[in-house]
């Protein structure tokens, strides 16, 4: 099974805080099948708005977010 990662970013309300200002807004990158696909990406993001202190990129493991002991849903079961 691939582990797959979610590359996302916006601009936030404070540089010190991880609170997006307009959550519509929110630009998705992309997902990748790898860590290593998914940094390039956030990387080449990250660097497009470096003179932006309130814009943030991240990346979201998204193979994470499942919860393994938990049954899936009938279209879960169709992907798998």
């Amino acid at each position: 099974m691939a582990e797959l990662h979610l590359v996302f970013g916006g601009e936030l309300v404070s540089p010190e805080k991880n609170v997006f200002k307009d959550v519509s807004a929110l630009h998705l990158v992309g997902i990748f099948p790898d860590y290593e696909s998914a940094y390039l990406a956030w990387k080449a993001e990250a660097q497009r708005t470096v003179d932006n202190a309130h814009m943030r990129y991240f990346i979201a493991n998204l193979h994470r977010l499942r919860e393994e002991g938990k049954k899936g849903s009938a279209t879960e079961a169709m992907i798998a």
